[in-house]
């Protein structure tokens, strides 16, 4: 069914009623006389009010106009038109325009003059960086813009603009380089924003679920930063970022399950270091899922695998504690979700003090009553650790869930129980995908070409081409031939 287009009610009098009338009186509704049949009608919490004086205001005020063309003329704003819609008035003057109505015209003029509230920029808050750039995205959709600009000086780098939600008229940007990025991961793309029904979103965290390729999935597809840096790093490897107005952060896909352990810093450092970070996080990762329920399975059914000198340190800790080792860990790793989840809502320094003083309180203090062992403390500390290691915070949180279903199969099954929950995850790790590419690459399917990239950092003098997960249509970064001849 085709929507019925409303037209400009000619008469002033008849286009302020149908103007009030489609914003529901609204309090802010200014409707202001230019003089000669002139009259401006905007929202005034909307509009830049030195534009209005100067660039309208003082333009045509007084003037006498015979057809609304002619105030076109005079009027200095670059972002101007026509129209003879009244719906497209109404939403124009909700964005910040100002419309201009000649007495007995059909057609109004929308001059676009938003106010530009917006907070300066600073220091990334979330993943901070020693070695590097440090400013952070802010809330403007332009600015956010402009940031990736100064770093790709490049023609080639495209914007597309989409308005997302039936209420909010959301902007949402979608940016790529035209001769890098894959078309056919930008048509699939741009195919799942124009598809979007919903009456609004606000942050980019809640547009990412609506457009990844799987939300039942306890993984994140899609990865959000905050680092207009790391963004055009990615965009330079042929990735495609979503920018939305309002939001912090910046959407980018499609993202393999390794590169949520990447950081900006890997790259700006030395590769011996980036290498090692690199391992580092992925052994930080596995300890925190599997630490604690290997615990309760060599506690509950495998002693026998115990090196006979930690046996007795072992059951010494163990002697005092009434309860089962499955109970024990599960009375722990809650404990310590209760103190993270407490120190991340408070302010941030009673927030740290919670954190602090409350994990030696309490572990003190269960400790000394027999209600866990000394060597749990350790272990539960060390997995909370290897999750604050992950770069991601989304995925953080992932690994933190993750624990507890092999904590309780390991309590039910012991080691078989944890090699059964593994197989699991493992099992649905490889069938995910990530904007229609394999979630899991470069380990399924193996390619071998991506690993000197994706897993350890090799010189870059040996990462000359991009990764091949990504198709992207320019394959290499330089010439490698002329890069081992310089060095």
């Amino acid at each position: 069914m085709e929507k019925i287009i409303r037209p400009i009610p000619p008469t002033t009098e008849e286009m302020t009623l149908a103007l009030k009338k489609g914003l529901q009186n609204s309090a802010d509704l200014m409707v202001k006389s230019a003089g000669s049949g002139m009259t401006l009608l905007y929202i005034d919490t909307l509009i830049e009010k030195l534009m209005l004086h100067q660039d309208i205001l003082g333009r045509i005020k007084d003037e006498s106009f015979s057809e609304i063309d002619a105030i076109m003329g005079e009027i200095t704003v670059s972002d101007i038109k026509k129209s003879k819609n009244l719906d497209e008035a109404i939403m124009a003057v909700l964005t910040g325009s100002v419309i201009v109505h000649l007495n007995g015209d059909s057609s109004v003029l929308l001059v676009n003059i938003p106010s530009d509230e917006k907070r300066a920029l600073s220091k990334s808050e979330n993943e901070s960086q020693v070695v590097g750039s440090q400013i952070a995205f802010n809330e403007s959709l332009s600015t956010n813009i402009q940031l990736i600009r100064r770093y790709l000086a490049d023609p080639n780098l495209c914007q597309e603009m989409f308005h997302i939600g039936t209420r909010t008229h959301t902007a949402v940007s979608m940016l790529y380089i035209k001769d890098i990025a894959s078309e056919e991961y930008v048509n699939n793309l741009r195919e799942r924003l124009t598809s979007i029904k919903i009456d609004g979103i606000i942050d980019s965290a809640v547009l990412s679920q609506l457009i990844e390729d799987s939300s039942l999935s306890l993984f994140p597809q899609m990865t959000v930063t905050e680092r207009p840096d790391l963004v055009s790093h990615w965009l330079l490897n042929g990735k495609i970022t979503v920018l939305v107005n309002g939001s912090t952060l910046a959407i980018c896909c499609p993202h393999s399950f390794i590169e949520f352990f990447h950081t900006m810093e890997d790259i700006n450092v030395r590769w011996h270091i980036a290498t090692f970070l690199r391992l580092l996080r992925m052994a930080g990762v596995f300890m925190s899922i599997f630490f604690t329920a290997v615990y309760v399975a060599v506690l509950t059914y495998h002693y026998e695998i115990v090196p006979q000198a930690l046996l007795i340190p072992l059951s010494e800790s163990r002697a005092r504690v009434p309860f089962p080792p499955l109970f024990e860990a599960f009375l722990l790793e809650f404990m310590i979700e209760f103190l993270r989840e407490a120190g991340s809502r408070m302010p941030t320094k009673v927030g740290q003090t919670i954190g602090i003083v409350g994990g030696i309180v309490i572990g003190t203090a269960a400790v000394d009553a027999g209600f866990t062992s000394n060597i749990l403390i350790i272990i539960v500390a060390l997995g909370a650790l290897g999750s604050f290691i992950t770069p991601s915070y989304t995925m953080g949180n992932v690994i933190r869930i993750l624990r507890f279903p092999l904590i309780l199969l390991a309590g039910c099954w012991g080691l078989y129980g944890i090699m059964f929950g593994f197989c699991l995850l493992l099992l649905h790790l490889l069938r995910q995908t990530t904007l229609g590419a394999p979630f899991m690459a470069p380990f399924y399917p193996p390619r071998f070409a991506d690993w000197k990239t994706n897993i350890i950092r090799l010189p870059f003098t040996y990462t000359s081409n991009r990764p091949i997960e990504l198709r992207p249509k320019d394959e290499h970064k330089y010439n490698p031939e002329k890069a081992k001849k310089q060095k």
